[in-house]
């Protein structure tokens, strides 16, 4: 890490205490200084920097301003917290950044008092940031409460939602648009500064409300200056919107400009109702690199700062799952151009770029809007195109409702390709896939796949898109076990799985991820081995077989045992009124922690020596001569 000592000002902030006993004069040195320590920190472990670094000067201002923590600022999604970290007593544990038992790479409640609300997923901080001032009026606490969102997470709807009710709830309430991607920049300049300054100062809105209620009994004099003051303000703020829906608009305000953000926050403090100041930021503010390429560095591996170039790493074997969806998806939509991709702002992250470049007309990137991709997939339907809903796991969950009633109630041929299945590392419990076997397979008229390698995965995607209904197939976060892509598709048969070892005494039917491993130990063993591929429909008659001709069942996935791919076995077992003992492996009922992928499937005993290791146990409960002495043949 970084040598503190190289930072004279910041080797000295321990708390936000220590910044605000700072001199004002001096928080743009510090500012400089906490920049060049988040990018030679993030160079040595990675993580979220482009964010991060468009949030420098807007994060001191807001630690020299208010009394944090017992202010609370609410982040939202979390990208950009790093300085945050930094400045509130994580410093020197930066290092252990993303790394299992180290600093999670999102704001964390039990981490810090400082982080006051836990996120990961995108545009949640106004609703909790209301909920936390309409508590502080209840209790009759004085506090500020702040609300930091960016540009992007706006165009969620959810974040509207808050923004509509504390404008009618007239909470005490600040919510600052981070803005690094609206083209208003021409917009921000001495004029704006002044203006900011002037509409947020105790005189202006003295005077504001001061004539409100002397104009208040002149109805159409009072009528006439409202207009005249919104005609104004239109001329040099985007006010209106914010306006309409109850907030005082501020901004926009420069968001690298450390003193004026002081004056401005100042000013805003002291006031009271429901408040938006728009700041503009610029991802990767003040690193050339960054600058230059804020989509490539905005999540970094480990990389060299004096070049933004990413330090050799392994050369991967093959493409990964998200590569073949790219390139299976360009395939048909070459063939069918009724073939539609439909994204909710994760293009590059779910191998859409390509398909863009190649099928502008027929990408739809929505935003940040998960229930409203299902919906506009759900309507494209209706009119006999064939959408595919690129999507990852954890973000699936925010549109389920979406899925059951005007997807799967009304059987509608939509296809969803659920990217970051399992667990994904070190983004941690927010974004992991943990639970779509479960809350899918539940549905009716869906049918859900999970490949075991690459070519299966291409196979599936086109299966999927031939069925007259709504599929899924749903695959893990980087490459497979190399498995080699066939450029032709086959259809497969609908709810059938595949035996691909023949053994004795148990069985194990594994999904998706675990088809691997499983029949690596399943050889070890002479235990049968099945890929399922169907979590839904399950293949029924090979689930008998198995429990007929084998002494006893496992099943492996990734995904939670409860309710999962194996509980579905269990129910078929018991709805057939066959009686066979089975051992359900998968992951644990529990959030986990962030880690490197194979740490967390070590924790959970979901590796290869940890599904040994339960399967050995199991058998051994069951005296199985043959398998346990297998078993002891190859420890």
């Amino acid at each position: 890490m970084p040598d503190p000592a190289n930072f004279p000002l910041l080797q000295n902030i321990r708390e936000p205490e220590d910044l605000r006993a700072l001199p004002a004069e001096e928080l743009e040195t510090l500012a400089a200084e906490l920049r060049s320590y988040l990018v030679h920190s993030v160079a040595q472990t990675g993580g979220h920097l482009g964010a991060s670094l468009g949030t420098i000067e807007l994060t001191v201002a807001m630690h020299y301003v208010f009394n944090t923590p017992e202010d609370r600022i609410v982040w939202d999604v979390g990208h950009q917290t790093y300085p945050h970290k930094i400045l509130t007593g994580r410093r020197d544990r930066m290092n252990t950044m993303r790394k299992k038992g180290g600093l999670a790479g999102f704001p964390k409640r039990s981490e810090s008092e400082y982080d006051t609300f836990g996120v990961g997923h995108s545009s949640t901080s106004i609703s909790a940031a209301l909920g936390m001032a309409l508590a502080a009026k209840l209790k009759d606490e004085d506090r500020k409460v702040i609300a930091v969102i960016g540009d992007g997470a706006m165009t969620a709807g959810m974040a509207f939602e808050a923004l509509n009710n504390a404008g009618d709830e007239k909470a005490n309430l600040l919510v600052i648009l981070n803005d690094n991607d609206m083209s208003i920049s021409p917009n921000v300049g001495a004029l704006n500064k002044y203006l900011t300054r002037i509409l947020s100062s105790r005189t202006y809105s003295g005077a504001r409300e001061g004539s409100k209620r002397i104009l208040r009994h002149f109805p159409p004099v009072m009528e006439l200056a409202k207009r005249t003051e919104e005609h104004m303000k239109g001329m040099v703020v985007p006010a209106t919107m914010f306006e309409e829906l109850g907030f005082q608009y501020f901004g926009p305000v420069d968001g690298h400009d450390l003193p004026n953000l002081v004056k401005v926050l100042g000013n805003l403090k002291a006031l009271n109702g429901p408040l938006l100041l728009h700041a503009v930021t610029q991802k990767g503010k003040g690193y050339k690199f960054a600058e230059e390429d804020a989509l490539a560095l905005h999540a970094v591996t480990p990389f060299d700062p004096e070049t933004g170039k990413k330090l050799t790493a392994a050369k991967k074997s093959g493409p990964t799952y998200t590569e073949v969806f790219g390139t299976w998806l360009c395939d048909m939509a070459a063939q069918d151009d009724r073939v539609v991709g439909i994204t909710p702002a994760m293009r590059e992250g779910s191998g859409l770029v390509e398909f863009e470049q190649k099928f502008p007309d027929r990408y739809f990137d929505v935003g940040i809007a998960e229930q409203h991709s299902v919906t506009l997939a759900a309507g494209l339907a209706c009119e006999g195109m064939k959408p595919v809903v690129a999507i990852y796991s954890t973000f699936m969950q925010r549109a389920y409702d979406q899925i059951v009633h005007d997807v799967a109630i009304q059987n509608l041929p939509v296809l969803f390709a659920i990217d970051r299945a399992g667990l994904v590392g070190p983004d941690g419990p927010t974004h992991a896939g943990s639970y779509d076997y479960a809350f899918l397979r539940c549905l009716p008229n869906i049918v859900v796949m999970a490949p075991a390698d690459e070519n299966e995965c291409r196979q599936m995607l086109y299966t999927g898109l031939q069925i007259d209904g709504p599929a899924a197939v749903r695959y893990p976060r980087g490459t497979g076990p190399g498995t080699a892509v066939e450029t032709e598709m086959t259809a497969l048969p609908i709810g059938k799985g595949e035996v691909i070892n023949s053994g004795k005494s148990i069985a194990i039917l594994a999904f998706g991820s675990m088809v691997t491993d499983a029949l690596k130990i399943g050889r070890e063993l002479n235990a049968t081995v099945a890929n399922m591929r169907f979590v839904t429909p399950l293949d029924e008659d090979l689930i008998k077989k198995a429990a007929l001709e084998h002494t006893a069942v496992v099943t492996i996935e990734e995904n939670t045992v409860a309710a999962g791919a194996g509980s579905a076995i269990n129910e078929c077992l018991n709805r057939l009124g066959i009686k066979v003992p089975v051992l359900n492996i998968g992951l644990p009922c529990d959030y986990g922690e962030h880690g490197e992928r194979g740490e967390l499937l070590k924790d959970c005993s979901l590796d290869e020596d940890g599904i040994r290791h339960q399967i050995m146990n199991f058998t051994a409960t069951l005296q199985l001569p043959n398998t346990a002495d297998q078993l002891s043949v190859t420890q």
